[in-house]
């Protein structure tokens, strides 16, 4: 693993180990005290369905968003709030600053940070993509501000399967970057020519198909859903592949009653509240041995606390900054496929090919 990826991985597993669990009197204080905050600056929260539950929670009750990165982008550019609060990972912390540049944009952990994101590093991605002049440049939303000015376009697991296949019926040879499993499951779905970035995500890249193939064995009953981050042999075994809002849509539409979840299971909570008469349960991983570094859940989106929240507004810190020029060529690429999912007719479900 690159050795960036492994030393912010532990830095992240450290501070969760030593964190404190409030109590349901802290976290009520803290709740009270931060919404009477956010209502003084006009402020929301902007967040994931990978990082606590509490932090979903209070995001709703207090007139914020929880959602999958390009409904997370959309909704915090038509914000009327003067203030975005970003719980997830940097790359979520930027694109809000991106499309909202005249927001004041924060995060309560800086180094809260992601594996796709640390793993394609601009100057060797900008020589990576030299090689291959005549290939346009797709990347995954989970990317730095610089890679994401440097592409063409830029894509959610919610939106590149429409995305890839416009380009291919426009005959363009694509370099995807920088989720490689994620790319080879867009090459499966659409047949274009994709030349990947050899990255994938600590979470999804140790979901393991010989156990889910055991568990399928001992629950025939349960629907498998898959992130399309996970592995091509993980994905082979799914009733259903899909970005985190298509998967929470997927199981409550469903006439079953059990799922085995293959993502972060800080999805589950939301899963839970949209079908609380069904069952969910969590793809397996390597186990929680020393083989095991993500086990089923982000250690950086772990690092989203409520009382970090309440302390960084509270004292005006972990502003996210990006600089203009950088900003307004990302700009340009991000804004084109939230146009794009404007004028098209993105499917809410999709079946694995």
């Amino acid at each position: 693993m690159n050795i960036s990826i492994e030393t912010s991985l532990e830095k992240a597993r450290k501070l969760n180990r030593l964190r404190s669990v409030p109590s349901d009197y802290e976290l009520e204080n803290v709740k009270k005290e931060l919404l009477a905050l956010m209502q003084k600056i006009n402020a929301q929260i902007v967040c994931h369905y990978y990082v606590d539950a509490a932090i979903q929670d209070f995001a709703i009750s207090s007139g914020g968003v929880v959602a999958d990165s390009l409904e997370m982008a959309r909704f915090g550019k038509e914000s009327n709030a003067e203030v975005l609060i970003v719980a997830g990972v940097r790359f979520m912390g930027e694109t809000a600053k991106i499309l909202s540049p005249d927001k004041k944009v924060i995060m309560p952990n800086l180094a809260a940070n992601c594996s796709l994101d640390l793993g394609c590093e601009i100057e060797s991605f900008k020589r990576f993509c030299s090689n291959h002049p005549n290939r346009t440049v797709v990347v995954y939303a989970n990317t730095s501000a610089e890679v994401k000015a440097f592409s063409d376009w830029v894509v959610t697991s919610s939106c590149a399967v429409s995305i890839i296949n416009y380009l291919k019926e426009n005959q363009q040879e694509i370099i995807f970057a920088p989720d490689m499993h994620l790319g080879d499951y867009l090459k499966k779905t659409t047949g274009a020519d994709i030349l990947n970035w050899d990255g994938h995500c600590v979470v999804h890249d140790e979901f393991k198909a010989f156990e889910l193939k055991e568990l399928k064995s001992r629950m025939p009953e349960a629907e498998v859903v898959i992130h399309p981050e996970s592995p091509a042999s993980v994905i082979e075994l799914a009733d259903f592949v899909g970005s985190t809002s298509q998967m929470i849509n997927f199981v409550a539409s469903s006439n079953k009653k059990k799922f085995i979840i293959g993502t972060d299971n800080g999805l589950i909570h939301m899963m839970k509240k949209k079908a609380p008469d069904k069952q969910f349960f969590e793809a397996p991983t390597a186990g929680n041995g020393a083989t095991c570094k993500s086990c089923a859940h982000c250690p950086w989106m772990e690092m989203n606390d409520l009382r970090d929240i309440l302390a960084v507004l509270r004292d005006g810190r972990n502003e996210i900054l990006v600089p203009k020029e950088i900003s307004y060529s990302a700009r340009k690429s991000i804004e084109k496929m939230l146009a794009f999912n404007q004028l098209k007719d993105v499917p809410k479900n999709r079946k694995t090919l």
